[in-house]
């Protein structure tokens, strides 16, 4: 006699609850207040450095305004450019904005632009082997971030 086999118990895979904790809303408003906060930073960085402590020009006020639009702006273009790069070329192109911001950061103290250069080529080189590891053990061999 024949019996009918068991009904199968799988479960049904559950989609896993985000891990997000912000609002997308909170994401949209991060992704304007940030590049702006870091290019005012930024900015006033330039500006207190070329002074060196002594009085506020405005050349000064000029040149912190200009460094902060420019670091803004390209702080943006390399976020959104380098998401659809792979790995290496998303972690060169991080460094290599890292290097320049911190070599014309260093130029403003007074130092010569052999000595900006080499500084900006060390945190250029730092910048990118962390990068690069974080890429490349978050990252299956298409770019798509793992779990």
């Amino acid at each position: 006699m024949a019996h009918a086999a068991p009904a199968s118990r799988r479960r049904t895979a559950r989609p896993r609850p985000s891990t997000d904790v912000f609002s997308p809303r909170a994401h949209r408003i991060a992704s304007i207040a940030v590049p702006v906060v870091l290019g005012l930073v930024y900015g006033y960085w330039v500006a207190a450095d070329r002074r060196s402590g002594g009085e506020i020009t405005g050349w000064n006020l000029l040149l912190g305004f200009v460094s902060a639009a420019v670091f803004m702006l390209l702080f943006v273009a390399v976020r959104t450019v380098s998401r659809q790069m792979p790995r290496e070329m998303h972690a060169i192109m991080w460094a290599a904005f890292t290097g320049c911001a911190v070599g014309f950061l260093y130029s403003q103290t007074g130092h010569s632009v052999v000595r900006s250069s080499l500084m900006g080529l060390v945190f250029a080189a730092a910048c990118f082997i962390v990068l690069f590891y974080r890429y490349y053990t978050h990252e299956d061999a298409k770019g798509r971030p793992t779990s």
